[in-house]
């Protein structure tokens, strides 16, 4: 007999129909097939409940959110989720901060997480859970007995091995991912990252089809690319509004980043590599402006406050230096734009510019390319360390670490022929199609629903292996 499917996020959408990415894609998923979409409650609880609640309108699906305390917030998100595993993914394990209050509450909220979904999911039911808050949550359900199959989607960089020695011993990747029957990945880079992990377990063997098994469990790994809904984008872009009248005041050029603010971004080498781009330019009289919005993330944390007054001390030197009386050369936007504005913009860009250190994919640089008009499009220029590099190739790829690399793609992607910029859209344009949002839901579905039936649980606990 059929299951329902439940998909299970760090956040749950507070809207009935959402929009947008990654929320719209599950959304049609499940609305499609039922089922229902765990989150947590946007709220802070005084003490969390043992069990989930209802959330929200209930449409096609049922959507229950989980709650978290203070404390919650501050050890499993915070702290755990967002100082540690997140800078290692990054790799950036000088930022890692190592708490054992930290692992405890990650440990406690995927325990508890645990305890609420098996009072809703079936043995056939399919359990879809997605990113790096949830890594041990198979481990905790395998547990408690559950026997239904469980993926896995991890939206940000897979960890290199080398970057994995800054985690705590309790941190067990290798095993937790093993309690998966799915690890879905972003790109076959993260795959191979991924396999080398396992190659480096002793208890970890390589199966003839593809399977990797680890202890008692066998886990298939595979990359799913993300991408965006791609009609409902291009559709976006091409709508007026009273909006639209700055982006079209704008004299001369346009370049663009969009980017949440996180140290993963790029963004200081982006604004050092738009000025070498000002200084050295051969038409002095030419008026190019970036305008980079990047919302505000995890303020809390002390690496995301100081990376702000990095980048506001940026601006300012930039602007003095290059500026005019009736011209600012860095316009610095630190909120959120409304998405159909963005989409109008990126279409208005001559130069859209994603210049990340490390990004599981980054889908800004795939709605920068359905943004743009095919006739007269304009120039992605995209660092080869994102994700979706693999796949955009014809955009300039750039080094993110070389200010001078970034300062000539500029200057390359602004002089352009037209005929160029064609052939390079057209391409680009082909793989955003083909990893339509709506496509990559689907296969990973149809993929999960393919492994084999789970074996029963195990009867005890695996421990680390020494490394």
């Amino acid at each position: 007999m059929a299951g329902k499917l439940i998909v299970i996020s760090n956040r749950i959408p507070s809207e009935a129909a959402p929009s947008g990415g990654l929320v719209f894609a599950l959304h049609e998923t499940l609305r499609k097939t039922g089922g229902i979409w765990i989150g947590s409650h946007p709220d802070i609880a005084d003490k969390p409940s043992e069990t989930l609640s209802e959330y929200g309108e209930q449409g096609e699906y049922s959507r229950f959110s989980f709650t978290l305390s203070q404390s919650d917030y501050e050890e499993f998100y915070l702290g755990f989720s967002n100082s540690v595993l997140w800078p290692v993914c990054h790799r950036r394990g000088d930022l890692v901060e190592l708490n054992r209050g930290f692992e405890e509450g990650y440990a406690r909220v995927n325990a508890r997480l645990a305890r609420q979904v098996v009072k809703v999911a079936g043995p056939d039911d399919m359990i879809w859970v997605h990113d790096y808050h949830f890594f041990p949550l198979a481990s905790e359900l395998r547990k408690l007995g559950y026997t239904g199959k469980i993926g896995f989607f991890l939206h940000i960089p897979f960890p290199a091995l080398g970057d994995m020695g800054a985690l705590p011993r309790a941190a067990n990747l290798p095993h937790w991912l093993a309690d998966y029957d799915l690890v879905g990945l972003q790109t076959r880079a993260d795959v191979a990252r991924c396999l080398e992990m396992f190659r480096a377990e002793s208890d970890a063997e390589f199966m003839m089809d593809g399977t990797v098994k680890c202890g008692s469990r066998t886990v298939a790994v595979r990359s799913f690319p993300i991408g965006i809904d791609v009609e409902t984008f291009v559709k976006a872009a091409q709508e007026r509004t009273e909006q639209d009248k700055l982006a079209d005041d704008m004299a001369g050029d346009l370049v663009i980043g969009v980017d949440r603010l996180d140290y993963s971004k790029g963004l200081p080498n982006r604004f050092r590599a738009f000025g070498r781009y000002l200084e050295t330019r051969d038409e002095r009289e030419r008026r190019v402006s970036m305008v980079q919005i990047a919302p505000p993330s995890r303020e809390e944390v002390a690496a995301y406050r100081e990376l702000r007054y990095e980048l506001e001390e940026l601006v300012g030197r930039v602007n003095g230096e290059h500026g005019e009386i009736d011209w600012t050369p860095l316009r610095y936007i630190h909120r959120n734009l409304d998405r159909g504005l963005l989409a109008r913009l990126y279409r208005r860009a001559r130069v859209g510019i994603v210049t990340p250190f490390a990004d599981g994919m980054n889908l800004v640089a795939k709605e920068y390319i359905a943004a743009q008009d095919p006739e007269n499009p304009g120039v992605l220029v995209l660092s080869h360390m994102a994700g979706a590099a693999e796949d955009l190739t014809d955009a300039l790829l750039v080094n993110p670490y070389d200010i001078e690399d970034m300062s000539e793609a500029l200057k390359t992607a602004l002089a352009m022929p037209l005929d160029e910029r064609k052939r390079r859209y057209a391409s680009c344009m082909k793989k955003v199609r083909e990893t339509d949002v709506s496509n990559w839901s689907r296969k990973y579905v149809q993929a999960l629903k393919s492994c084999p039936a789970t074996l029963p649980v195990r009867s005890a606990p695996r421990v680390k292996s020494e490394a």
